[in-house]
């Protein structure tokens, strides 16, 4: 069940384990928050889903781009 669980957080960007690490909470209880919040709420956390990966994903292509100042 772990290597599903891994296979699919790598597959959807890793938001939920980001969120999980920074908060303090286990990814498995943030992704079933998102899960009940989308049927609460019709769908709503999903485009918020959607714009925490971007921006992980903007973020991490910066910091790949420029390591240093010297490496203008």
């Amino acid at each position: 069940m772990k290597r599903l669980t891994d296979f699919i957080e790598k597959q959807s960007f890793g938001v939920c384990e980001a969120i999980g690490k920074r908060v303090g909470f286990s990814s498995g209880s943030v992704r079933l928050s998102f899960v009940y919040a989308s049927f609460f709420t019709f769908g709503s956390p999903i485009v918020l889903y959607f714009a925490l990966a971007f921006w992980m994903n903007v973020r991490r292509a910066l910091r790949q781009q420029r390591r240093t100042v010297w490496d203008l």
